[in-house]
């Protein structure tokens, strides 16, 4: 294996790492150290995340340099999720969620259609790359469509972003000219 292949693995083995820290301390709310560690370590060795036995160094290190960028606080004893820590989890979940897609579809669209002003760009940024990772086609700039349910990310995305009055989700029977969105998405 090449060194860029090498190091490409041991960061995301961080990266791993440390979104399971703070989705453990997400869990739970405070984190005392002693009691978590045996529980992390198992479940990280379980993932092959962790493999040799320097496991609790790795585990402290990952913790410090989240602490160290604002994402975790530390009193000594316990390890706490700050604001930012939750808003990075909450990205980094974002970021794997997939839509379930049923196996017939209820010949129903789902359209999405958001204004979000100026001032909240990088939310509007997000908030599109979410829209394409997660399957959605684009309409028009602001306009997105989805042939299966997922009011209920949208729901979400409303509520975490503070994004409700500016996104608006719709449920359509009829589309005009249709039959490129079925081909796209494989319902013909």
């Amino acid at each position: 294996m090449g060194k860029l292949e090498e190091k490409s693995r041991e960061k995301s083995k961080r990266k791993n790492l440390q979104y399971a820290i703070l989705q453990t301390i997400a869990t739970v709310g405070v984190l005392s150290i002693g009691l978590v560690a045996p529980n992390v370590i198992k479940a990280l060795s379980k993932l092959g995340v962790i493999t040799n036995i320097r496991q609790r160094e790795y585990i402290a290190s990952s913790a410090s340099k989240l602490v160290k960028r604002g994402l975790l606080s530390y009193n000594g004893k316990k390890y706490c999720l700050t604001s930012d820590g939750e808003k990075l989890l909450h990205r980094w979940q974002f970021a794997d969620f997939r839509l379930k897609k049923p196996k017939r579809w209820d010949k129903k669209w789902r359209v999405m259609i958001f204004d979000i002003p100026e001032k909240k760009k990088n939310i509007r940024n997000y908030i599109t790359m979410l829209f394409r990772q997660t399957g959605f086609l684009r309409l028009q700039d602001s306009v997105w469509v989805y042939p299966y349910d997922c009011e209920d990310i949208i729901t979400l995305l409303k509520t975490d972003f503070g994004v409700g009055k500016h996104l608006l989700y719709l449920i359509v029977d009829e589309l005009e000219n249709d039959k490129h969105l079925r081909e796209d998405f494989a319902l013909i």
